[in-house]
């Protein structure tokens, strides 16, 4: 390991500081902190959902649910808080689950892959979203920034509820 990551004495110490960034950043969302998760991404990160079926394809030529960079995704924090955000007034409550957590390192930064299932409740209704995730971390002081994010979902929008107002 090279850089900052080589703080960590075992590889088990890097696998618990990652899960709990991870747990720590489902919880934010959860929360609805947006603006305090959104300080966790890199100035350079890249956040994807690819269409279903899509996520091996290259994202500049395929279709992409969402494909947003920081200017992007702060503007997509702002709206999302926003009274009129009609999608999320009143917002969503959900609950993320973020499991079999891998890491592997190199250059610098991580590799991480994890499944997760988020589950969404408003007005009533009850939405399921399944997939796994991969990320790219890089190591900031004791913690991370995460560099790219992609959830790729195992199903299709419409079996989650024909919409993804949310951040996966």
């Amino acid at each position: 390991m090279t850089g900052t990551v080589a703080v960590f004495s075992t590889a088990s110490d890097l696998q618990q500081q990652v899960e709990q960034f991870l747990y720590h950043e489902a919880a934010l969302l959860d929360a609805w902190r947006l603006d305090d998760w959104l300080a966790l991404m890199h100035p350079d990160v890249e956040y994807r959902v690819p269409a279903p079926g899509s996520d091996h394809l290259d994202p500049r030529s395929t279709l992409q649910v969402i494909h947003d960079d920081h200017v992007r995704l702060r503007g997509r924090v702002t709206r999302l808080k926003s009274k009129h955000a009609h999608a999320e007034s009143p917002h969503s409550r959900t609950l993320r689950l973020v499991t079999n957590v891998r890491v592997e390192s190199g250059d610098g930064e991580l590799l991480v892959h994890a499944n997760f299932h988020v589950v969404r409740t408003r007005l009533g209704q009850l939405d399921h979203f399944l997939g796994t995730y991969r990320h790219v971390l890089v190591p900031a002081g004791e913690s991370f920034l995460v560099r790219q994010r992609v959830a790729t979902l195992v199903h299709g929008i419409v079996e989650a509820g024909g919409t993804v107002s949310i951040i996966l």
